[in-house]
């Protein structure tokens, strides 16, 4: 028990001081779900708070990985640490990560001030896991002065990520029609920043016009102090990154005026979101071990199977039985 505390202890001690190799095996370890790695967490998560996230969202194909690289490449000309969450497709036959991100990004994985970590999805279709959250956590805790987070875009159901962020990113292109409805259909609401990227082809002033039109409409709807901007960029020939990260400060000053209550808004918005998935998390994992441990859940499925009952009649049994409603 000594040597498990000592343990915990030494890797806590060695990820404040910024050590790589430990904070890789601490994620690597998140991610497998070990126990002692939540420890780990519950040790550094005091440390945390000081970086700030930027999330980076939109559909496939608009260059965000890209994007990514070049933000990086900024951040780090200003003197800037970067840690970066890339959240890949699950590999179908691995359950692992796709590394695509990481590959783009490689010229930045010998810089010391540059932390790169690739997640799988997992299934998980809203945008960010637990395992996602909680790596963003460990680079914070490391020193990081940015994370970025790149998810994997599934167009409007990545709203999760404004939840995490403190200034979002939604990128498009010209051109793809589709996926300015979907924007229109949601996303668009959780956007601090609009970025038309690929701004070179043909197509790009009709969409900033779109764009515009939709954040005029949305202004009858929301009473926000903060307006969200479009921006133009070229991510391959590192045009707009400039005045793209002028946007991102912009919004961060934003953030942290009038006794910083719109960041400290922001970062509830963050602790809610997290707590409850981890509430679910928790809950689901502890009640389908002892369902199972019991011969209960067994029971139920072949009540199920046999047409007896219905699973949302099961389910909703159960609940109000374990909350004491029944």
């Amino acid at each position: 028990m000594l040597d498990l505390a000592n343990d915990v202890n030494d890797t806590v001690n060695r990820i404040l001081k910024g050590e790589v190799l430990a904070a890789a095996r601490l994620m690597r370890d998140l991610d497998d779900g070990a126990p002692q790695a939540r420890e780990i967490l519950k040790r550094l998560y005091p440390h945390s708070g000081r970086a700030h996230i930027i999330g980076i969202t939109g559909s496939p194909g608009v260059g965000k990985s890209t994007l990514t690289d070049r933000l990086i490449q900024h951040l780090r000309r200003q003197g800037q640490t970067v840690g970066v969450v890339a959240v890949d497709p699950t590999s179908p036959f691995s359950g692992g990560a796709i590394l695509g991100d990481r590959i783009r990004m490689q010229r930045h994985t010998l810089d010391e001030g540059v932390f790169i970590r690739s997640l799988a999805t997992r299934g998980h279709f809203g945008g960010l896991t637990a395992s996602a959250r909680a790596v963003i956590t460990v680079l914070d805790a490391m020193g990081k002065n940015y994370i970025l987070v790149e998810t994997v875009g599934v167009g409007q159901d990545e709203v999760e990520i404004a939840g995490t962020a403190y200034t979002t990113l939604v990128v498009t292109v010209p051109g793809m029609g589709d996926d300015i409805q979907a924007i229109k259909a949601g996303i668009l609401e959780v956007a601090d920043l609009l970025v038309i990227n690929k701004a070179d082809r043909e197509g790009a002033s009709r969409t900033y016009q779109d764009l515009l039109m939709m954040l005029d409409l949305q202004a009858h709807r929301h009473t926000s102090a903060w307006k969200p901007k479009i921006y133009q960029t070229q991510a391959l020939e590192n045009q707009g990154i400039e005045e793209l990260m002028a946007g991102v400060e912009e919004h961060r000053e934003f953030l942290a005026r009038e006794g910083g209550e719109a960041l400290l808004a922001a970062r509830g918005a963050r602790v809610r979101q997290e707590f409850l998935e981890l509430l679910k998390e928790g809950m689901h994992l502890h009640l389908v071990r002892q369902l199972t441990r019991s011969g209960r859940l067994e029971e139920i499925l072949r009540e199920v199977l046999e047409k007896r009952t219905d699973p949302y009649s099961a389910s909703e049994a159960l609940v109000l039985e374990i909350l004491g409603e029944g």
